[in-house]
């Protein structure tokens, strides 16, 4: 395998890095719903790393704060990207197509495109995680519309999640 081909062509480089401190607030916190969910009764506070936009559509990374009350998705796929989990705090349980887990602060699982997984915060306590995208996808409107999903009809719900590369089994 080799390296991709060059996409900047200049000779200097450019100062064009992005630093976000670990105090910033979050992005988006997330109102408990009672539909399933990446959210919390606390809320699940989103942290927007890098966003498709910030990174051209390469990847996007997010920083994902869940509170102690026993929330995460269903048992699902994406047609268009894969995803992978880096476990900061706390126990996430996490599906790896065949088996749960439960993963604490370094734990780590890749999930190519199609893959079936879930995630859940079961422990009682807060967890906090790192989700990465790749290729990039405008996942901040699917954290940011899913606390909407109750007031959906049932063919506005399908739609969303097909728009967000979100297929549950």
């Amino acid at each position: 395998m080799s390296y991709p081909d060059p996409r900047y062509f200049g000779e200097k480089g450019e100062v064009n890095a992005t630093f976000r401190a670990a105090t910033t607030e979050p992005d988006f916190i997330s109102t408990p719903v009672t539909s399933a969910g990446p959210t919390v009764g606390q809320g699940t506070a989103y942290h927007y790393l890098s966003t498709t936009v910030s990174t051209n559509g390469e990847y996007g990374l997010y920083r994902v704060e869940m509170g102690p009350e026993v929330g995460g998705p269903a048992t699902h796929f994406h047609k268009a990207m894969s995803e992978s989990f880096f476990i900061l705090s706390g126990t996430m349980r996490l599906f790896d197509g065949e088996r749960w887990v439960d993963a604490t602060s370094g734990d780590y699982l890749y999930v190519p495109v199609g893959g079936l997984h879930a995630f859940r915060n079961e422990s009682g306590e807060p967890a906090s995680m790192l989700m990465l995208f790749a290729p990039g996808a405008p996942r901040e409107e699917y954290f940011e519309g899913i606390t909407g999903l109750a007031g959906m009809t049932d063919e506005e719900r399908a739609e969303f999640f097909v728009r967000h590369d979100s297929f549950f089994v």
